[in-house]
């Protein structure tokens, strides 16, 4: 959702100032008392009515080294589980991160957690698997 025009706001903060109430400048312009109760105590405390910046990027929590570091101990065990790699970066390189970062670092190298069962998956196999 894009913010709110800085003309809007000039103009929302002229009527409150003007005197009229809040809930009447928010049904004439549109807007939610909520928002113009927040904008009202934005420009008290900080003198700001722009925008605040949204969102932004999200950073990596592994950095090359250690998902080079991953990659080495999934290739030493590849039936490690997301909780012993989870606690191999804890101890060995000092990061604390989620079950999730570590997921996704893996499933960017390629690597999958998906169990295989190693026995045929239904009878029509079982009976092709036993004539070799």
């Amino acid at each position: 959702m894009k913010a709110y025009s800085m003309d809007l706001r000039k103009r929302v903060l002229a009527m409150c100032d003007a005197g009229h109430g809040t809930t009447q400048v928010a049904r004439l312009v549109h807007v939610s008392p909520a928002w113009i109760r927040r904008l009202k105590q934005r420009r008290r405390e900080d003198g700001q009515i722009a925008p605040r910046p949204s969102g932004g990027r999200r950073h990596r929590c592994l950095d090359d080294a250690q998902r080079e570091q991953l990659r080495t101990w999934l290739t030493q065990r590849s039936d490690s589980t997301l909780t012993q790699l989870q606690a191999k970066l804890a101890k060995h390189c000092k990061v604390r991160c989620s079950l999730m970062t570590v997921s996704r670092a893996a499933r960017s190298m390629g690597w999958s957690f998906k169990k295989r069962r190693f026995e045929p998956v239904n009878k029509i196999d079982l009976m092709l698997s036993n004539i070799d």
